[in-house]
């Protein structure tokens, strides 16, 4: 009886752990999102973002635009800089980025480099045209 407690124990803790492991990069994946989306952020504080201009919660300094990462390695996509250069991997002349940007068609002031769902109503952004 000991062996089977011991064994049904094991099993929901288990289970428990993998539960726990997928709701977090579930999380962790909707935290990246936010990021990818917000244009703005507080110089002392990059959790603090917003997708307009704004003072920080925590210090009430302005927020300030990011900047565009607007060359790539095309061997190393990890391999970013906002100006170009050489891969620092392998030593490729850095590639200049597409930027593409999607929006909501609902929700102007949400907008992201990758193709989602609103984080206001959950529509599919939809590519932004070129003007």
């Amino acid at each position: 009886m000991k062996k089977l407690t011991l064994f049904l124990m094991t099993v929901f803790t288990v289970f428990s752990f993998t539960a726990f492991a997928q709701d977090t990069s579930k999380h962790k994946e909707k935290m990246k999102m936010k990021m990818e989306q917000s244009k703005y952020s507080c110089p002392m504080h990059a959790d603090v973002t917003s997708d307009k201009p704004d003072k920080c919660s925590k210090c009430g300094m302005d927020l300030k635009k990011k900047e565009m990462k607007a060359y790539s390695c095309p061997m190393h996509a990890d391999v970013v800089s906002d100006q170009p250069g050489k891969c620092s991997k392998c030593g490729m002349d850095l590639k200049k980025k597409e930027v593409k940007t999607y929006i909501c068609p609902m929700h102007a002031d949400v907008t992201s480099e990758k193709p989602g769902s609103c984080s206001k109503c959950g529509m599919d952004l939809k590519e932004k045209k070129k003007d």
